[in-house]
């Protein structure tokens, strides 16, 4: 066990609708138009369906609302309600049991339709129903049709063909000029020089009144390379920023007191030394330190700590945090690009920097592919002109030649798999976003897994309370009176309990909740409070019940595990691969948790950067690091790692971050999708093997004349199915 620095916080709590359904059974997003000043919301516990009715229905129903929107993709509600503003309508979401955060319009970018994707569909749909009516035209031409009647089909075939193919080809022309302008040779070049000279070349054909033209095989060609292009797309599904959601993330504005006066304005406009006071249930929005009041932080996105901490004058916070139980006043220290939160966001933004030296085997096969492609179409132009003079034999083999080999079936072999591979995980609850995640997966040695709502779930459970039968009322009674994380647990584990009639109910901050009951005080909170004596290093979580000339009853709670968490650790420690669990919570609590489940490595304590540094040290001795996590504090480390999955619970920053997202609660399609992405990297090797057999086939008969372009259109047409067929092979 190493202790490696001193860490915090609790997880949020899941969502209590719909904690065991998996969000691939549920995914539903709302078209999201904020107005200009609507308030944008996180929703980092919302799952499904019922989340969406439960947050609208809620936000609707309070006073001064005027719509409210889900977009549960993004984890965000949309809210018009001029006048409220984000302190108004937090505690309605938390009072039916949902975390919400504050986000800033202005540092999120635009949320958008995937436009790219529809095009690239539209573009399919066009392209095929072009493709289906030459060849009809086609068929006519092939069946006998002789002289002026052969010329009109020919013509017509051209008036459908070339349209098509000056439209439908725009995203492979315009990435080749790209190409050409930056003086190198992209697979996107070869592809518009087979798709001009086939049509070049039909066009010819059609005014000399020549037998064949070409027109069916560069549709079909532009066909066929537009699916793949899609499967790209689709298997990408890039996602946006995490830099931006932690920006997001960021409290927009402050209530600075100026003479005793409260004034709402601008993070960007505190300086340090100015006061700001933060209420119960705000997120601190600079770093600072307390000059007056008395409460308890939840340091949960920016540690790993399972419970809040007590704060008072002259303790430090940072921006992020959030005040839960008694209103604060700050002195600023740091604010905005200054805060310890937007150093954060600069490390998740050097971390995914790094991480872009990764290409997909697709892209690194391609840069010897397309020179090769173009060297050998030249030169089987140049040598038929030699021999037979005749300039268009020799281009009409060329052209042969160069479709023959356009790397169609290349640009199938990865994004068939991804897609085949993609559709499995989904089914087992995982969801991949990142196209290269797959082949950066297969290669993984080291699993680094957090502790709090990754391993376990992040929601304290009641494990055993020995109270006598009378003062189990009393005890649900003060529970429910208190939204600390351990008073809400006790309230659900004596939820079958019927709680006692208090008076004079308080909450203490920092400390617990008190009141009368039947004319004796009663109390539930810290031991210190109390005057009992706790264990602090014990890796149990505990709470104190205490009555007037009794002594104090001790409440013990535990994190739960998640499901599959023992079978996927024991499945990865089979497979030969090194286990680490890292967390920021106490060490006894992760020595525990690393003991139930057999992992030999831990490291508690530990910070943001800690982590991110720890999962470095681990590339760099040579390690292909896998992390799993799920908060703030995850996200350098997420970002930093060879390969990143987490949870859909996970806030959305360390979602953003990650190449997967696990979709469900059960933890074993992680140890899963270790296997798959194993098997799927053979598929993609095979695919690849497959691609240049067809080459080395094809290629000799293409260059000995024994191919027009349309046979050759044909065979690069078989040679993309058979990829296809092959990824399928996943599946089985």
């Amino acid at each position: 066990m190493t202790d490696l620095s001193a860490g915090y916080a609790p997880r949020l709590s899941a969502c209590p609708a719909c904690e065991a359904a998996p969000l691939a059974q549920h995914v539903a997003a709302r078209a999201e138009t904020p107005a200009h000043d609507a308030l944008i919301l996180s929703l980092p516990t919302a799952h499904c369906a019922l989340c969406i009715t439960q947050v609208e229905d809620a936000l609707t129903a309070h006073p001064g609302v005027r719509s409210a929107r889900v977009n549960l993709t993004l984890r965000r509600v949309t809210v018009d309600a001029p006048g409220l503003g984000a302190d108004d309508l937090i505690p309605v979401l938390a009072r039916i049991g949902y975390e919400a955060h504050e986000l800033d319009p202005g540092a999120l970018a635009a949320t958008t339709a995937d436009r790219a994707g529809r095009d690239l569909l539209m573009r399919i749909g066009v392209s095929g129903f072009a493709m289906m009516n030459i060849m009809i035209l086609s068929i006519a031409v092939w069946s006998g049709a002789e002289a002026a009647t052969r010329d009109l089909f020919h013509w017509i075939s051209a008036a459908i063909a070339l349209p098509t193919v000056a439209f439908c080809g725009q995203p492979f022309f315009a990435s080749a000029w790209t190409s050409v302008r930056a003086r190198r040779l992209g697979m996107d070049v070869p592809i518009s020089l087979a798709l001009i000279l086939a049509s070049a070349i039909s066009v010819f054909e059609t005014a000399q009144s020549g037998h064949h033209a070409y027109f069916d095989a560069a549709v079909m060609l532009c066909f066929f390379l537009l699916i793949g292009r899609y499967l790209d797309h689709r298997t990408r599904a890039i996602a946006r920023s995490a830099a931006a959601e932690l920006t997001a993330l960021e409290v927009p504005r402050a209530t600075l007191l100026r003479d005793g006066v409260e004034q709402t304005v601008p993070v960007a406009d505190l300086r340090p030394g100015d006061l700001i006071r933060v209420r119960p249930g705000g997120r601190i929005p600079a770093d600072g330190e307390i000059t007056e009041g008395a409460s308890e932080i939840d340091r949960a996105l920016l540690t790993g700590e399972t419970l809040p901490v007590p704060a008072g004058p002259g303790m430090i916070l940072s921006a992020g945090e959030v005040n839960l139980t008694g209103p604060l006043v700050i002195r600023v220290t740091a604010a905005g690009r200054d805060s310890s939160l937007a150093r954060l966001t600069a490390l998740v933004e050097a971390a995914e920097s790094a991480r872009g030296r990764y290409t997909s085997l697709a892209e690194r096969a391609a840069r010897g592919y397309s020179p090769a492609v173009h060297a050998l179409a030249f030169a089987s132009f140049a040598g038929w002109f030699w021999a037979s003079g005749d300039l268009r034999l020799s281009v009409n083999i060329a052209a042969a030649v160069l479709i023959i080999t356009c790397p169609c079936a290349l640009g199938l072999a990865v994004p068939a798999v991804a897609t085949s591979a993609s559709g499995r995980l989904f089914r087992r609850g995982l969801l991949i976003k990142d196209g290269t995640a797959l082949e950066r997966l297969a290669e993984v040695d080291t699993v680094v897994f957090d502790k709090t709502g990754t391993l376990t779930m992040g929601q304290p459970q009641l494990v055993r309370a020995d109270l006598p039968q009378d003062l189990q009322p009393v005890a649900r009674a003060l529970a429910e009176a208190s939204s600390h994380p351990l008073a809400r647990a006790l309230a659900a584990g004596m939820a079958d309990v019927e709680p006692a009639a208090l008076q004079d109910v308080t909450e203490r901050p920092g400390q617990g909740v008190e009141a009368r009951w039947q004319g004796q005080r009663v109390r539930l909170g810290r031991a210190d409070w109390l005057g009992a004596a706790d264990d602090k290093d014990g890796a149990m979580l505990s709470s104190w019940l205490a009555i007037d000339g009794q002594r104090p009853f001790r409440l013990d709670f535990a994190d739960r595990l998640r499901p599959g968490a023992r079978e996927c650790v024991a499945r990865l420690r089979a497979e030969g691969r090194r286990v680490i669990l890292l967390s920021g919570d106490r060490p006894a609590a992760v020595a525990h948790l690393a003991d139930e489940l057999g992992i030999g490595e831990c490291y508690a304590g530990v910070s943001p950067t800690g982590k991110a540094d720890l999962v470095g040290q681990l590339s760099d001795q040579g390690a292909r690091v896998l992390m799993v996590g799920d908060g703030l504090n995850d996200t350098a480390a997420l970002a930093r790692a060879h390969v990143s999955i987490s949870p859909a619970s996970a806030l959305d920053a360390a979602r953003v971050a990650s190449d997967m997202v696990l979709t469900g609660t059960n933890l074993l399609p992680v140890a899963e999708a270790v296997a798959v992405a194993e098997r799927a990297t053979r598929r993609i090797r095979e695919n690849f093997a497959i691609s240049f057999g067809y080459n080395v086939v094809a290629v000799p008969v293409a260059l000995a004349g024994f191919a027009t372009p349309l046979i050759a259109a044909l065979a690069m047409s078989i040679s993309s199915i058979t990829v296809t067929l092959n990824a399928l092979r996943l599946n089985r």
